[in-house]
């Protein structure tokens, strides 16, 4: 780790003496802000309009592995992969461009195409598709080994392949190029069906990890946080599910806190509730010096050691006859195209009732009345309350009359998140994702406190 770094744009540097062990080196203290683009959104993003200033890397989602142990390309998206690398690489700002294999919905044949038998066909179509389209990496989005996710197949082996494909990847594809997964808040599944103690062979082959804080709550008739930054007042029923719990996770797992990257929502979740406070969890504090304090406590946590996750909750919402907390545990589904309704014009007084159990674009919030940009302050409006769930960091509005209540992450709370992502270490932070952000605050919010 003492060996000269070799200039790269995110200030990573290999060690001559372990390039055949494809072994990552430390990092410089610069962290690197990155979001996904879904190949869906390029109508309304397409790459030509996007401020490349804002981003250190790009992970394109998605393509999928298929049954022939190879990569599925959804129609039109190589168009939009070569405009979206072309107009990153000319940008004069050194973004990179990762393309993301996987998701919630394109995970199926992960298992089968990391078995010793098949990996070395899948290995070399993400090579053709980093020399194809001058791709800076790869990025694998599994979710999940050794376990169901969307109800994909898995192996008890799922762990221990994933290993051999890294390796194999890395060998193929040289020291210079990203390599990174999307991961939960608790490592990788065992074949014991518990998360990996030592995950520090992943750790020498990878570039980063991309952890994804979010779904821990879904919707439901008592609303919990989407994105939790902590548990500060030690009352979360998924303790092991936040920003804090996952660098203490990751890194008693043994990979370095400089290798991970903290992901953060840039939507939320509109609950068919009455609720004025957040289930998961007993307010504090509520403002002034208190709420101050909170900050600065949250941003230093110091962390314990969690258990695993219990086993996935029906994503319905929940009657509120029968209400409970909607805990994702780890799952993160994420729809293929933001679902707004039709006439967002005629919805412009607040009314969110379309969206009841969906996610919405932070940017959705604003364009249907329920929150209002007063010169870059996002304040509630058309009767919604604004509150901030102290335990969580995590701002709601809400409207009893209606009977709504949205979770969602705003620039004060996700600034906070990314300044944890800097004082802990880590190698920076990413979005899903970045066709939700209105006018760039989120991203200008995320930069600012990763202090860049």
């Amino acid at each position: 780790m003492s060996s000269p770094a070799v200039p790269s744009t995110f200030a990573w540097y290999w060690s001559t003496s372990s390039r055949k062990a494809s072994s990552m080196q430390t990092r410089a203290t610069t962290p690197v802000a990155a979001a996904y683009y879904p190949d869906w959104s390029s109508d309304s993003f397409p790459p030509s309009s996007l401020d490349y200033s804002k981003f250190d890397m790009l992970l394109f989602a998605f393509a999928t592995p298929n049954s022939s142990n190879k990569i599925d390309w959804d129609d039109g998206s190589t168009d939009t992969l070569k405009s979206l690398v072309s107009a990153a690489h000319g940008s004069g700002h050194g973004t990179k461009v990762v393309l993301s294999i996987g998701g919630w919905s394109g995970s199926t044949h992960f298992s089968q195409v990391m078995k010793p038998a098949n990996r070395k066909t899948f290995v070399q179509a993400c090579v053709d598709a980093v020399n194809t389209y001058n791709l800076d990496g790869i990025d694998i989005d599994w979710e999940y080994p050794n376990q169901s996710g969307a109800g994909n197949p898995y192996s008890s082996a799922d762990a221990a392949n994933f290993l051999s494909f890294v390796t194999d990847l890395r060998s193929a594809i040289g020291a210079d190029k990203i390599i990174s997964a999307a991961v939960t808040d608790l490592p990788w599944v065992g074949s014991d069906g518990n998360p990996l103690t030592d995950v520090s062979a992943y750790a020498k082959q990878m570039t980063y990890v991309n952890i994804m804080n979010y779904d821990i709550f879904g919707a439901s008739s008592t609303p919990g946080p989407n994105a939790p930054l902590g548990d500060l007042c030690g009352t979360s029923s998924q303790s092991q599910y936040n920003a804090k719990a996952s660098v203490k996770q990751w890194t008693a797992a043994n990979f370095p806190a400089s290798q991970l990257m903290l992901g953060l929502p840039l939507y939320g979740y509109v609950n068919k509730s009455s609720k004025k406070s957040l289930s998961d969890g007993t307010l504090q504090h509520t403002n002034g010096s208190a709420l101050e304090a909170y900050r600065e406590d949250v941003l230093g946590l110091a962390g314990k050691s969690y258990v695993a996750g219990q086993n996935l909750t029906n994503l319905d919402e929940v009657d509120a006859g029968d209400a409970q907390l909607n805990a994702l545990n780890g799952a993160h589904p994420r729809p293929a195209i933001t679902q707004k309704p039709a006439n967002l014009t005629a919805l412009a007084s607040g009314d969110l009732s379309s969206y009841y159990g969906q996610q919405i674009a932070f940017s959705d919030l604003i364009s249907s009345g329920a929150l209002k940009d007063s010169s870059g302050t996002f304040t509630a409006a058309n009767g919604y309350t604004y509150e901030l769930d102290n335990c969580s960091d995590t701002p709601f509005i809400y409207d009893t009359a209606r009977k709504t209540v949205v979770t969602y992450d705003d620039p004060s709370s996700l600034t906070d998140k990314a300044t944890f992502a800097k004082n802990s270490g880590l190698g920076g932070a990413f979005t899903w994702s970045l066709d939700q952000d209105y006018k760039y605050v989120l991203q200008d919010a995320i930069r600012s406190g990763l202090g860049l």
